[in-house]
Order: structure tokens, then sequence, then C-alpha cells
């Protein structure tokens, strides 16, 4: 078992083409072609974590935080950052960061909030710009199905809850091989028709280079014609948030209650009761406030995120109530995620979760 192994499976789940500008996802510390010993899921990386890393002979930490977020111009250890990162390096420790690229698919860090609170009819709330592309490529009809299975095998044709979805068209392609070429149809040097389908699939983003590589390997021609094109349609897995319903109504308070327990709270900061009850619930781990007006936008009776300072309080205007749990409280069970997502894969691997509390705040009661 290599690094590289955990780190596919790990992007497989939430592609590195995912994460934010501003972000630094990825392989932090470590050569992934290291042999691993066992990986210790967590959500930060302290000097703790490492060192309990040590002990558990685990030599990659999966985390969901990037404990170099920006960059570093020494390391002399007057920092916790520089402190791990020489700990890291000096006992051979890797150190892999799944960050907003996990938040930025249904099935991650919010759709974990979400299991939580048992929410159902799950959409997410800011779907991603340019997460579509279309692929346009021709083949002889006899090959058209072979071709059309491997493009799906690949991952494209995925529209919503539909699978191998394509269309297909019948026409003419021209040719002529010039000398040194070997035709799959008709003869160098001679120009020939060929009667074609011209099929059309679409694909995320961050699977062109496997789709392309797919088409090549299963293309009967020498010179694969195709078009990839950028669309503006939205993939609907993937951006920001997520937003869904309660399977039946719950009353301000009791809602707020049942919130504190499902996520171990000690307090929620909210807004007024718009006095109504809660039914759509909108929530972002993390800090999301950037995301209070798309709930606005959706209705949502609440909107559930963390760092959300005074003055965006009064953004809700009445209209929903907004709960701050607390930034570590919001993605906790993210180290429950990651957790699961490895142990799925490699069930008899040594995949643990870390023991270490990492919030760096406390509340004094």
């Amino acid at each position: 078992m290599k690094i590289k192994d955990i780190i596919n499976v790990l992007e497989t789940q939430a592609p590195p083409s995912l994460q934010e500008s501003y972000d630094n996802a990825g392989l932090i510390t470590g050569d992934e072609l290291q042999d691993c010993t066992g990986v210790l899921c967590s959500l930060d990386v302290t000097e703790e974590v490492v060192e309990e890393a040590l002990k558990l002979k685990c030599n990659l930490i999966v985390a969901h935080h990037p404990v170099i977020f920006k960059g570093l111009k020494r390391i002399t250890g007057r920092n916790y950052v520089e402190r791990v990162v020489i700990k890291a390096i000096k006992h051979d420790i890797a150190i892999y960061a799944i960050h907003t690229n996990l938040d930025n698919v249904i099935s991650g860090v919010n759709g974990r909030m979400a299991d939580k609170l048992g929410l159902i009819n799950r959409t997410v709330l800011q779907p991603g710009a340019s997460t579509l592309k279309k692929l346009y490529t021709f083949v002889p009809a006899k090959q058209a199905d072979e071709l059309r299975a491997a493009l799906f095998n690949a991952g494209a044709g995925h529209i919503g809850n539909y699978s191998q979805c394509s269309f297909n068209a019948e026409g003419t392609g021209t040719f002529k091989g010039e000398a040194g070429t070997h035709p799959f149809a008709g003869v160098a040097g001679a120009f020939h028709t060929e009667q074609e389908i011209k099929i059309e699939v679409i694909f995320p983003a961050w699977i062109e280079h496997k789709l392309i590589q797919a088409l090549k390997a299963a293309h009967p021609y020498e010179e694969v014609a195709y078009d990839v094109l950028q669309l503006e349609n939205r993939h609907p897995g993937t951006g920001s948030g997520l937003i869904g319903l309660l399977p039946e109504p719950m009353e301000e308070k009791a809602f707020l209650a049942f919130l504190k327990e499902s996520f171990r709270l000690n307090i929620i900061r909210h807004t007024r009761f718009p006095g109504r009850p809660i039914q759509k619930v909108a929530l972002c781990g993390g800090a999301g406030s950037f995301l209070i007006f798309n709930a606005l936008q959706d209705n949502a009776d609440i909107f559930i995120s963390s760092d959300i300072k005074y003055h965006e309080f009064f953004d809700a205007d009445g209209r929903m109530m907004i709960a701050d749990i607390g930034h570590f409280e919001s993605e906790q069970y993210t180290v429950d995620l990651l957790h699961d997502i490895l142990l799925e894969k490699f069930p008899t691997f040594a995949v643990l979760k870390t023991a270490v509390n990492t919030n760096p705040v406390f509340y004094y009661a």
C-alpha cells in the first residue's frame, strides 16, 4: 500500500480541481510513493496530532484543514505550523489536506452535517461554475456501442439521477490518409467516406484527462476527432453549502435543542425567532456567511454555519433564523467522514481517527 493509493481514493471522492483558488489542499509533506504504514484522520494537524501518529505508527495524516495555508518564508519552529512541519518531515510523516474540495461535493462535509440532522431532498446551496463540459466525437457506426460504453465507464453521461446519457446522430465522415498512415477504414492515399455516428456526452470537468484517455484507447481510428466544450450548466452535486428538508416541521426552540444535541454544542449564537416552524434547513460547514443570501433566496427557515460576524446577523432580516454553532463544531464529523471513506475501500488496513480534540476555542460557563 502506497500513500498514493490512499490519495487516489480521496481525490476520487473530492477532486482537487474543486478546491477554491485560495486553498492549499493536497499533499503538504511527504512522498506519495512511500509505503503507507497507517492513516490517522483529523480535522486539524497540531503537534499533538503528529505525536499521536508517531505513537500509532501511522505515517500519513489525512486532515481537513491544511496546516500550511499561506506561504512559509522560513521554518525555524517559531510557531505551531513550523513546528508541525519540522516534526512531520523529521519523522517521515506525510500530511494530506482535503479541504474546500471536500466542502464542494454534496456528499462531503455538508453532507455529513445533513446526515446528523436527517435532512432529505438535498441540493447544493450555491452550485459551482464551470464544472460541466461536453464531448463530441465521431466513430464508425459499427463501433459506436463499444466506444459509448467506454465513455460511460470513464464517468461521462450522468445527468442528475440518470446515467448513460448521450445524443447520437448519423452522418458521413470524409478523410484521406497521407503517406505513412494505416487507416482503420479505406486505404492510404485515397479519399474515403465513412458512415459515422456523432456521439455527444456531458461530463464533470475534473475527469477530462481520464475521459480523453478512454476515448483514444477505445476508438478505432489512428487520429481521433473530438471537441470539448465548456458549458454554462452547473453540476448539481458540486458547489458551496447544502439545503434540505426535515422530514417533519419542528418548533423553533425544539429544533435548536435538537441541533445542540446532534452537534454536542455548548452554545448556539442565533438571531431572533421568526415565529414559524423550522423545516427547510440550509447549512455550511466552517465559515459560511457568504451563503446567507443564497439561503434567503431559497426560502430557508434557518441557516446553520459558523464564524458569523455581528453585522451579518442583521442580514436575516426576520425572514429566517441564522445559527452560528462554531467552526470546529460544524466540521467535527468530517473526521468520521474521512475514516468511513477510507475504511470502505481499505477495510483491513489501519485507518484510525484522532483522539485529540484540536478545537482551539473554549467556553467559560
